[in-house]
């Protein structure tokens, strides 16, 4: 009846996040507890040399999602979805979006997983003395110049994902800090684009003679907790057709993935970071003040209150180590014993425990792709020991645990070794932290700092978009994101914490000495070995 009256009164708040294969949403109570959501399948699609989501796609797929999330209120509390206390929305980062003065998209959306930029990437990156990835939006425009894009001398706005959504639902051009660090540099001490080196561009592309410059395409930076406009009755009637969805209500500025994935877990204060670890692993570093120089393999970003975060991205994880366990999987079924797969998984995890600390001198590379981190274009996975290795089978899971943070551990020895970041806890979030203790104590010796899981972990992105605009209508007044996140929705959360062990911590770093010696093995099979 508490819920029911929580909808009824508009108290809940709404979080929806479009993610590359899932747009998903979360409807969250006075509590911050979910209490119903609804989610669209959708895929990216490669065409004309691009990967892209058409407009339909966007559209179809947000209302879809929505339609469901009313659905599974209807269903729960026998009650309909007519307002809501406040709404955001996420997206995947960067990507470019170019409109023209009638609103209308100049070229099919291109997304962060096109590499098409290269050339632009390395330019701006020597132009700024700032990482540029291919992936960031102005890196895409900058391209589109240089290939002599006949839609460059007509865009009026550039925007991402997540801000187009919140134009067309508000009429506001306008991105959290987080998101809009993904289109252009930013300078955490103003929080909005930094305005050397929008002088640096513009003055790049002066003989181009464009009607435009770059802080007039570019949306309004916003900071997490500011006022982001509200639903329009055009924004009201695309988000729901069906007319129930009242106009009216606030929503907080746009962000990205990767803001989101701050907020849910806890990690937007200097000193804290997360890392998530599946697929591909990344980390992200939330610092006291910005690196002292360039360095190719770590991205800038923000959180969404501007601070500065280091992430170190890698492409492989667990991709390998899952191969090998599905090895043994067939093993079993050859035998005749039949047994659940998460259970092989956490036996097998949990043998890794009992290896050597540094995993018996054997080694083995995770690289079914290539590793930017170590500079592969290529990957070839393999596993390699001498004739004395301790070859058994707690050294060999304890290893494939080790390598799917190898490339990971190359990158944050920049930030803790030449740069001296101090980071007081790690939050993990993946399929790696799934089997209790053993991702946890991996982690932390390869970063040798706490490594906390809470259960909340697994929310995701819609989550944290949620809680972002709770703060905007719930915050107390001059109340900072940091506390009303400890305070207000994370105090309660149950968790696990795990520390350091100081032999596990010298192992690891005996493997990682092994594994950059080893690079060269690598390097010969990507050579020797063609695909």
């Amino acid at each position: 009846m508490n819920i029911i009256e929580t909808i009824n009164t508009g108290k809940t708040v709404l979080g929806i996040e479009f993610g590359s294969t899932r747009i998903k949403a979360v409807l969250i109570g006075e509590d911050h507890t979910p209490i119903a959501s609804g989610s669209h399948e959708w895929e990216n699609r490669y065409e004309n040399g691009v990967w892209t989501y058409s407009l339909d796609d966007i559209w179809n797929g947000l209302q879809d999602c929505y339609r469901n999330l009313g659905e599974d209120v209807l269903t729960k509390y026998n009650t309909p979805l007519t307002t809501i206390g406040a709404i955001g929305f996420s997206a995947m980062m960067h990507g470019y979006m170019a409109f023209d003065k009638d609103e209308t998209l100049l070229v099919p959306f291109r997304t962060w997983r096109n590499t098409m930029t290269a050339e632009a990437s390395r330019a701006l990156t020597e132009l700024f003395e700032f990482n540029i990835p291919q992936r960031w939006s102005i890196a895409h425009l900058y391209q589109a110049i240089l290939n002599k894009e006949a839609h460059v001398s007509e865009i009026s706005c550039l925007s991402t994902l997540a801000g187009y959504v919140h134009w067309k639902l508000t009429g506001q051009k306008v991105l959290g800090v987080g998101e809009a660090s993904g289109m252009f540099p930013i300078d955490s001490t103003t929080n909005n684009y930094d305005s050397d080196r929008v002088k640096l561009f513009d003055e790049k592309i002066k003989a181009h003679n464009f009607i435009w410059k770059l802080e007039n395409i570019l949306p309004k930076v916003l900071a997490a907790g500011e006022s982001a406009g509200v639903l329009t009755e055009a924004g009201a009637r695309l988000l729901d057709p069906s007319g129930r969805l009242k106009a009216g209500i606030p929503l907080c500025p746009p962000e990205g993935d990767a803001g989101t994935g701050m907020v849910a877990t806890n990690s937007v204060a200097e000193r804290t970071g997360n890392v998530s670890a599946g697929t591909s692993v990344f980390a992200m570093i939330v610092l006291e003040k910005a690196l002292t120089k360039l360095y190719p393999e770590i991205d800038m970003v923000t959180t969404p209150t501007g601070k500065p975060v280091a992430m170190v991205h890698c492409n492989n994880c667990t991709s390998d180590l899952n191969a090998w366990i599905g090895l043994f999987q067939e093993f079993t079924t050859v035998l005749g014993v039949e047994i659940d797969q998460n259970k092989l998984f956490e036996l097998l995890y949990q043998k890794a425990l009992q290896g050597d600390a540094d995993g018996g001198n054997l080694l083995a590379y995770n690289y079914l792709s290539g590793e930017h981190i170590t500079h592969f274009e290529e990957g070839r996975p393999l596993f390699v020991r001498t004739p004395e290795s301790r070859f058994n089978l707690a050294n060999f899971m304890r290893v494939h645990l080790f390598s799917s943070l190898g490339a990971l551990k190359v990158g944050l020895n920049i930030l803790f070794e030449q740069e001296k970041v101090k980071v007081d806890q790690i939050l993990g979030h993946g399929g790696f932290f799934k089997t209790k203790d053993v991702g946890q104590r991996i982690m932390a010796a390869a970063m040798n700092v706490p490594v906390a899981v809470m259960e909340t972990a697994g929310e995701g992105g819609a989550w944290g978009i949620a809680l972002l605009a709770s703060y905007v209508v719930n915050k107390d007044l001059g109340e900072p994101l940091e506390a009303y996140l400890s305070k207000k929705v994370f105090a309660d959360q149950n968790g696990t914490t795990i520390s350091p062990d100081a032999k596990d911590v010298e192992g690891f770093a005996v493997f990682m000495e092994r594994y950059i010696n080893g690079l060269a093995i690598e390097r010969a099979a990507v050579d020797s070995m063609k695909s």
